[in-house]
């Protein structure tokens, strides 16, 4: 008989985060900063639901941590970030007897009234826990940290009227510097993500050169075939390429699109069926705005 499965229980506040691992009781009701050298051993918890950010980096640990569909080596500085309504449990196997570094968390709360708010919704580094932590080096994990510490002193303050704002400029400040350093990854690892972007080149032309007809592909297909999540995806072409995803499936489909138009006595309605259209009227639109053209144009300028 199977057991049964551990209810999962929702971590709706920074207070509910800190009595369920065993951290202190937070000094601000929307933020706390938490020293991980103070906290080797932790109770051993069920998983749980958070609506709440979490920045952390964790070095010192014997073993390897899981995060998201990868397992990270934390014995050096690698960061990490959870966006609220992702799962957590602690992992007993773990030797935490030498854990350093620290945590950052914030309710979305905090950010209310505040453009961060908006803001922190388009850094995609808070989605890649299915693909892609983030490792410092020596020099960034020490800027970091003293960003930290001054977001720890004055969360430590008396509340007053700029508090919020004083915590919110410093944390737009400190993943502004997360922004940059993932974007330095990118670049730095230019073998893997080059890697990456010859596998996603030829899925496209593999799906493209098939000529049964089939649904349009979506980011998501690609990223589920590369084993990457589709931000952590768009953002290493973007780097690499200049475009997004989706400007890459677009480029490759109106390059079909010729190739049928011009080889092929198909219609073009028959033509977009063919490219996975479920309307024609959507690929004569976008064929239009990528070559100014409509489809039957195009085949009569090259005639």
């Amino acid at each position: 008989m199977k057991p049964a499965a551990q209810p999962f229980r929702l971590l709706a506040s920074v207070s509910d985060f800190a009595q369920h691992f065993g951290f202190p009781p937070p000094v601000h009701p929307l933020l706390s900063v938490i020293d991980l050298s103070q906290h080797r051993n932790p109770p051993v918890t069920g998983p749980a639901l958070r609506q709440l950010y979490i920045i952390t980096l964790k070095k010192g640990l014997k073993g390897r941590l899981q995060y998201g569909h990868r397992t990270y080596d934390f014995s050096e500085g690698v960061l990490a970030f959870y966006a609220p309504g992702q799962v957590c449990a602690s992992d007993p196997s773990v030797d935490l007897s030498e854990l350093e570094g620290w945590m950052l968390v914030f309710h979305p709360d905090l950010l209310l009234k505040h453009p961060l708010g908006r803001k922190i919704l388009g850094y995609t580094f808070f989605s890649y826990q299915v693909s892609e932590a983030l490792h410092l080096s020596a020099r960034e994990e020490q800027l970091l940290e003293g960003l930290v510490h001054t977001i720890r002193a004055e969360h430590e303050q008396p509340i007053d009227t700029f508090s919020q704002d004083v915590l919110v400029a410093q944390l737009d400040v400190l993943l502004s510097y997360a922004n940059r350093f993932y974007h330095r990854q990118f670049l730095t690892r230019r073998t893997a993500e080059h890697d990456l972007l010859t596998r996603f080149e030829q899925e496209l032309h593999d799906y493209f050169a098939q000529s049964a007809e089939r649904p349009l592909p979506t980011v998501q297909h690609f990223a589920d075939a590369l084993h990457v999540s589709p931000a952590y995806l768009g953002d290493m072409l973007r780097t690499l390429t200049g475009q997004s995803t989706q400007q890459h499936i677009h480029q490759t489909l109106i390059e079909k699109a010729k190739q049928l138009l011009l080889s092929t006595s198909l219609s073009v309605n028959e033509t977009a069926y063919q490219l996975g259209f479920e309307y024609p009227q959507y690929f004569t639109r976008l064929f239009k705005s990528k070559t100014g053209f409509t489809p039957a144009a195009f085949r009569l300028s090259v005639q």
